[in-house]
């Protein structure tokens, strides 16, 4: 059975700017990175360590981390050099790059493994278009471009026009980019586990998993999908969007389970009231 759909689940692809990620370091990078401090910075020869005390800064082009507290794990390479290979941050950590920052009480990075992570409370990400929460960890896959908030996470992004926000939230979400033709890093998929709720200032969108996928321009919402505008209801087991031929689907199981009682696709529409159906 089709029917159009509510148009709240296009949320699920306006998103991209979460998938920016955190600020990203490098062992590849040819710029070097720069630690400073207000207290002390202690070389630790024989544990090849850097401690940096009192706002301490580890800067390497437009990416910075900064916290009250810096240890940074390096190696001897050829000749006199050195390479700062792991930095760990411990009490109000910022990450920078550009606009993002991200915020929380404890970072560590891999910069050979490009991962990094950050936790604590008050865990959060702006970009001057949306912020991003979440209550347990932020992890950021730098080589694969994967970005994932755990733990009631929570993305808002006003609107434009001011007329209010809209927001996905999920026990999980994750970002994955890839390069373009022009090797930009362009949003891949965006997906959302458990618990997943998409609001807008006129529908709210339920279900168990979301996915977006940038290769076929389709938003899928899935397990015991139920879409909310005013008083006027849809029910199903699964509803996709097709963004390039704007055709909007719901579906029931057919088998029983999932989508109310029998499964079936289910519709409740109060005369006089806005479905958002045309």
């Amino acid at each position: 059975m089709r029917i159009l759909l509510f148009t709240a689940v296009i949320v699920l692809i306006t998103l991209p700017a979460f998938a920016q990620g955190m600020p990203a370091m490098s062992t590849n990078s040819s710029e070097p990175i720069e630690v400073t401090a207000d207290k002390t910075l202690e070389w630790h020869r024989g544990a090849t360590q850097f401690i940096a005390k009192g706002n301490a800064l580890a800067k390497q082009g437009a990416s910075s981390i900064a916290a009250q507290a810096l240890t940074a794990d390096y190696r001897k390479n050829a000749g006199s050099s050195m390479e700062i290979y792991h930095l760990k941050a411990q009490g109000g950590v910022v990450l920078t790059s550009d606009d993002n920052k991200a915020y929380g009480e404890v970072g560590d990075y891999d910069l050979d493994e490009g991962l990094a992570t950050l936790t604590g409370d008050n865990l959060r990400m702006e970009s001057p278009d949306q912020t991003v929460t979440a209550e347990q960890i932020f992890h950021y896959q730098v080589a694969l471009g994967k970005l994932s908030a755990i733990g009631a996470a929570k993305v808002v992004r006003p609107k434009v026009d001011g007329s209010g926000t809209d927001t996905l939230e999920a026990e999980k979400i994750t970002a994955t980019m890839k390069k373009n033709e022009q090797g930009e890093q362009v949003l891949d998929t965006l997906e959302a586990f458990e618990n997943v709720v998409i609001t807008t200032p006129t529908e709210v969108v339920m279900g168990e998993y979301g996915i977006y996928n940038s290769v076929t321009n389709k938003a899928e919402l899935k397990g015991n999908v139920k879409i909310v505008r005013g008083q006027n209801t849809l029910e199903g087991v699964r509803a996709e969007v097709d963004m390039t031929t704007n055709v909007s689907r719901i579906f029931g199981s057919g088998s029983g389970s999932g989508g109310g009682e029998s499964g079936r696709v289910r519709g409740v529409f109060y005369p006089g009231s806005n479905t958002g159906v045309p």
